[in-house]
């Protein structure tokens, strides 16, 4: 994690999640990830997360 986005964790701050795309995968591919990830998660389920795409 990145020592800013830690220090920003640190002090009860949050994100609402990022997403790390793939460069192995076309845009196409990346944005297939995106709107999968994006209809099978609930609200908040990625908060203070770090996600390397594509999932497991």
């Amino acid at each position: 994690m990145p020592v800013h986005l830690a220090d920003h964790m640190a002090v009860n701050r949050h994100i609402p999640g990022i997403f790390i795309l793939n460069p192995n995968l076309s845009v196409g591919e990346n944005i297939e990830e995106l709107i999968l990830v994006a209809l099978a998660s609930e609200d908040g389920e990625y908060q203070d997360r770090i996600v390397y795409l594509p999932l497991p």
